[in-house]
């Protein structure tokens, strides 16, 4: 069962004092990108993080990030007075203002360094142990959002092979054509010549030259690549990269039949599987 890279994962916890957020996106990539943004308070918290994403999720650009919005009403910010009364007292000396513009002085002093002091808050272990089983919940959400998007895919992926199957077909018909063709068109270029030709050694010639046109291997080994790319398809394991690889050999074998083809029949179907073959190129790049 393959999975895309593409997904969205959310899970809320609300706590006496605060909510917490927790999302992870995923976009696709060639290997594991991750970006992880946390309160600084759980940044101990951090590797385990990235271990238990990079398990689950494998591969592709992720983004995860917990956001915190207190919801208590005490405070983890106070004003730092006596920073903030000597900066008042700084500024009334410097602006030689009476004590009636204090007002005026505290909102500059406010803004002055260290004016406002936050007490840092501990990891509490329980805590972290409940947001633990939400990161859990996340991943969940993402891994299925990745299956569901990867079941639309996989039932296009099989609907072109299918298709390349079809046109391949019409190849192996047009095959006793496309040969007859080549032998005419040979022997009507010997003929315009007017010169005598010494027939069995035009028939080696021949033989030769039909020989390097042959395609039987390259229609063996793109039907063998075909069956393989559905078996694989079918596995429990999601692996975009081998599918990648089974991609690249049949453009190889479909590249080697038109390039032999020598035959305009043959030659349309050739751009018929080189169409389906890029359109599944275009979509295994999201598949994991």
């Amino acid at each position: 069962m393959i999975q895309s890279m593409t997904g969205y994962g959310k899970s809320v916890l609300q706590l006496p004092t605060k909510k917490v957020t927790i999302e992870i996106k995923s976009l696709n990539s060639k290997n594991l990108d991750l970006n992880v943004r946390i309160p600084s308070y759980y940044k101990e918290k951090e590797l385990s993080v990235r271990k238990k994403l990079a398990k689950s999720l494998v591969r592709g650009k992720v983004d995860f990030s917990i956001f915190v919005e207190m919801t208590a009403d005490e405070t983890s910010t106070t004003v730092n007075t006596s920073v903030v009364k000597n900066y008042v007292e700084q500024l009334r000396n410097t602006l030689f203002i009476g004590s009636e513009d204090d007002v005026e002085l505290l909102k500059m002093a406010i803004t002055m360094p260290d004016a406002l002091k936050t007490e840092r808050e501990e990891l509490d272990e329980n805590e972290w142990t409940l947001i633990d089983t939400h990161i859990d919940e996340a991943v969940k959400e993402i891994v299925q959002y990745r299956v569901d998007e990867a079941a639309s895919l996989e039932v296009d992926f099989k609907e072109r092979i299918v298709n390349i199957k079809k046109y391949l077909e019409e190849v192996k018909a047009l095959d006793a054509d496309r040969i007859e063709n080549v032998k005419t068109r040979l022997q009507k270029a010997i003929d315009d010549l007017k010169v005598d030709t010494d027939e069995n050694r035009f028939e080696q010639e021949l033989i030769y030259y039909l020989e390097k046109l042959d395609i039987n291997e390259e229609k063996v080994r793109l039907a063998n690549h075909l069956d393989y790319f559905l078996e694989t398809l079918a596995t429990p394991d999601s692996n975009g990269k081998k599918l990648g690889f089974i991609i690249q050999e049949m453009g190889r074998e479909i590249n080697t039949t038109g390039s032999k083809a020598n035959f305009a029949p043959m030659q349309k179907a050739v751009i018929q599987m080189k169409n389906e073959l890029e359109q599944i190129k275009e979509q295994i790049l999201n598949v994991l």
